[in-house]
């Protein structure tokens, strides 16, 4: 199981999990909720209580991932499969264009 906590202008909005069936989630954090109730991070995803769930990662996030010339490089750099989409996304959004970042969630091994 891997996770990672996205950040909205800095501000933890949320954490991604992809399961150990390849399963993905992502879950608002409690106090975003509470303190930014309509700034979310797509609109597929309205801020609220729900855990989002699909067998692929969301649209949003494999959006963020390099792609062309540039996945090439960040795949053989960081000798990461080009399929292993989660692993791109820890690997290469830290430091994204826009108001969205991805970071590793440090306990990625807790349920």
């Amino acid at each position: 199981m891997r996770k990672a906590n996205i950040y909205y202008d800095n501000i933890l909005a949320g954490v991604l999990t992809e399961t150990n069936d390849g399963e993905y989630t992502f879950q608002y954090d409690t106090n975003y909720i509470s303190q930014y109730p309509t700034q979310f991070i797509t609109f597929t995803m309205p801020v609220n209580d729900t855990i989002y769930r699909e067998k692929r990662l969301f649209p949003f996030f494999e959006g963020l991932i390099p792609e062309g010339w540039l996945l090439n490089i960040a795949s053989k750099n960081w000798k990461i499969n080009p399929n292993d989409r989660m692993g791109l996304l820890l690997a290469c959004c830290k430091n994204c264009i826009g108001a969205v970042s991805v970071e590793p969630k440090e306990d990625s091994n807790e349920e």
